[in-house]
């Protein structure tokens, strides 16, 4: 990724924190959510008790699907 990528990316995760259900859809099949940013999708798991974002993968939204 180029770094004015990986600062759009940290940029949108921030605006997370409030609502981090806002800005995300959840996958079928996989206990996962997809951020989307640009051509840049980045597949996190959220707890709801706690706000813990664990990013699980960054990729291009035409193959970071595939290992699911």
């Amino acid at each position: 990724m180029e770094k004015s990528d990986v600062r759009r990316v940290l940029d949108k995760i921030t605006l997370l924190v409030p609502n981090p259900f806002h800005y995300v859809k959840r996958l079928k099949g996989v206990p996962l959510y997809s951020l989307r940013i640009g051509k840049y999708r980045v597949l996190m798991s959220i707890e709801k008790e706690k706000l813990v974002i664990l990013v699980v993968d960054i990729g291009k939204r035409k193959n970071v699907y595939d290992d699911l």
